[in-house]
């Protein structure tokens, strides 16, 4: 959530960046709403302050035995009307609330200005594609033809995107996760957490899923909690309405959970395949940071999931989202893309955001610099890496021409020395 002074004191600083985001959401509209609020709290602060004045005076007249009656009238009318203009504020406050809930972070100034994908900015490119001498033939296909993934059983059991991975695909799934967790851990500074894969109404706002994004989640019947899209939900909100340690910071964690999507509004893309499916694991990657310092922690983050990739011997290239293309809670984003030699162009394989204090201030986390006031910390998030993705591009760049899949040689051990799948 923005701060509700910059918008009051600065409201062209927020329509700028709203233009800049192509929304349409009106400041005109909030300085409407703040303006009512204001006016309404004025009115029952004054009625406030006259009606204990005229409660001293009816305690008054008491004391010296006079007829208090029409002060009494009086007085109760009064105590009406401010019942009355209390719900009034109320809404009023509630109304401005909302409004802000539904406004997205503002761009840093180092975000490139544009409308949508088309205008973000590469950065960099690492690995040279292969180039193969046979037919590339999809992932899917493949590890349907070397039996470790299964789409149909799963629509059977479920429906459409969905996967059951059995023999290697269940054994990659599981050597991929804890790969990056071992990365995460042992050669990063990031804390391994096991969080819950539901999580309450309260957390879904923290990381602003919530309100906007309601139609995108998995809710449960009868129960007012959700399964979460990302590990990024529970462990930024691991800190919720704490007040950290400046010492403490940065403060890193990482979680392999499922994760659970609607994917509203993406009918028609990526229908075959790993890519877009409404489960799958992913290892997430969560930064807290001191404000000063945030932006270094992002390319940080960003150069973790990197050298994943590079591990794994798989060429990428990262950019710079736009301004039209940022998620809603980001201030500034690079998206990580992996080559997929079947469609022959990059996919996404992570975002690495840095969120200011945006999601700070819905959740509540500070810390406490020495010897000065308590402020919002800056939370960062990334992907490092989902095994879906991954395993679709190993299968992908790493195919042979008999069939088979060379797997990378950083996987060998945690897959039990396997070197190659190779067809049935």
């Amino acid at each position: 959530m923005i701060d509700l002074k910059l918008v009051q004191r600065q409201p062209e600083v927020l329509a700028k960046a709203l233009a800049d985001r192509h929304s349409d959401i009106s400041v005109d509209a909030f300085l409407e709403l703040d303006g009512k609020r204001r006016t309404l709290l004025t009115e029952v602060e004054g009625l406030k302050s006259k009606r204990n004045e005229a409660s001293g005076q009816v305690a008054a007249l008491k004391r010296s035995g006079q007829d208090a009656g029409e002060l009494l009238a009086e007085l109760s009318t009064l105590s009406d009307r401010i019942k009355e203009l209390d719900v009034e504020t109320a809404q009023a406050k509630a109304d401005v609330e909302s409004w802000l809930m539904r406004v997205p972070n503002i761009p840093d100034s180092t975000v490139p200005l544009g409308a949508n994908e088309d205008e973000n900015v590469e950065v960099n490119r690492w690995g040279t594609p292969r180039q193969f001498d046979f037919d590339v033939r999809e992932h899917g296909d493949i590890g349907v033809a070397l039996g470790g993934l299964d789409f149909e059983r799963a629509a059977r059991l479920t429906g459409s995107r969905f996967v059951v991975s059995l023999g290697w695909g269940a054994r990659l799934e599981r050597a991929l996760a804890a790969f990056f967790l071992d990365r995460h851990t042992c050669h990063g500074d990031y804390t391994e957490v096991s969080p819950p894969y539901m999580v309450n109404r309260a957390t879904m706002t923290g990381t602003a899923q919530l309100p906007k994004f309601e139609e995108d989640l998995f809710k449960l019947q009868d129960w007012d909690y959700f399964l979460i899209p990302t590990a990024e939900v529970p462990l930024t909100n691991l800190h919720a309405g704490e007040v950290l340690d400046e010492a403490d910071l940065p403060r890193a964690y990482c979680a392999a959970t499922p994760c659970f999507r609607s994917e509203a509004g993406s009918a028609g893309k990526d229908t075959r395949g790993m890519i877009r499916m409404h489960q799958f694991t992913k290892v997430e990657m969560v930064r807290f940071a001191h404000p000063e310092d945030s932006f270094n922690q992002l390319e940080l983050m960003r150069g973790h999931a990197c050298e994943l990739l590079e591990l794994l011997e798989l060429p990428y290239r990262f950019i710079t989202l736009c301004t039209g293309d940022m998620g809603f809670s980001s201030a500034k984003t690079y998206d990580v893309e992996v080559w997929m030699p079947a469609q022959k162009t990059y996919r996404e394989i992570s975002s690495c955001s840095n969120c200011t204090d945006f999601q700070a201030r819905r959740a509540d986390i500070r810390f406490k610099p020495k010897g000065g006031k308590a402020a919002f910390v800056h939370t960062l998030n990334g992907s490092g890496l989902p095994t879906g993705r991954t395993t679709a591009a190993i299968l992908e760049n790493c195919q042979q021409k008999d069939g088979s899949v060379i797997l990378p040689k950083v996987l060998v051990p945690y897959m039990n020395g396997l070197e190659v799948i190779e067809p049935r």
